[in-house]
């Protein structure tokens, strides 16, 4: 049986599920998190949840590739693209150095690198419902900027990742390496603008 017809996404207690297991996930990680105790924290029972997930890695992909989805679909949701070039990548900026270091985002990153030997699949799943779906959407508004001629950019996708990675800065590796625990908005925001900054020098009309 494949991942896709494994999953049924349907039916009243599927959300309820991946609250249950984002919580446990959370909080005691992959290997950590037993059937049991993601039954108990969605309050249901260990068959109804082996209804939608036959099996737990499928579950946490369903996890976070669900909380990435729904960090992009924010971000769309406040992107104008009628607005400035500028005005446009410091919302995108902004949101994603914040879900870079937030608390799930982390989580999932060390769950993927800890588990990478004996199930990589769940490393790919995050890469591609996170970065690599993030770049492609950025690099779509990036080819809408070029046209406009807000832009001049040759490769998008190589842009796209440019900026990513621009937003990781000082962030990123103060968190992965438990050196800060939590980031200020006023930090947060110093990166984005940053970010923004060097992109346009390079890529600014």
């Amino acid at each position: 049986m494949s991942e896709a017809t494994a999953i049924l996404r349907t039916g009243r207690k599927f959300d309820q599920v991946l609250q249950g297991a984002r919580s446990v996930f959370m909080a005691d990680g992959f290997e950590g998190a037993s059937v049991d105790d993601i039954a108990r924290a969605a309050g249901v029972s260990k068959a109804t949840l082996y209804s939608y997930f036959p099996d737990k890695r499928l579950l946490f992909m369903e996890v976070a590739q669900n909380e990435c989805c729904r960090m992009a679909e924010n971000v769309v949701s406040m992107v104008d693209d009628t607005k400035p070039a500028r005005e446009v990548l410091t919302i995108a900026a902004t949101q994603l150095a914040a879900f870079l270091v937030s608390d799930f985002a982390q989580q999932v990153f060390r769950i993927c690198v800890a588990e990478q030997d004996r199930f990589p699949e769940l490393g790919r799943a995050f890469y591609e419902a996170g970065p690599q779906n993030g770049t492609r959407q950025l690099a779509e508004y990036l080819q809408k900027a070029v046209n406009k001629g807000e832009l001049v950019i040759e490769d998008l996708q190589f842009a796209a990742e440019q900026f990513s990675e621009l937003c990781k800065v000082r962030l990123w590796p103060r968190s992965t390496f438990g050196i800060q625990s939590s980031f200020s908005e006023a930090e947060i925001e110093e990166v984005a603008l940053q970010a923004v900054d060097m992109f346009m020098a390079r890529y600014g009309v």
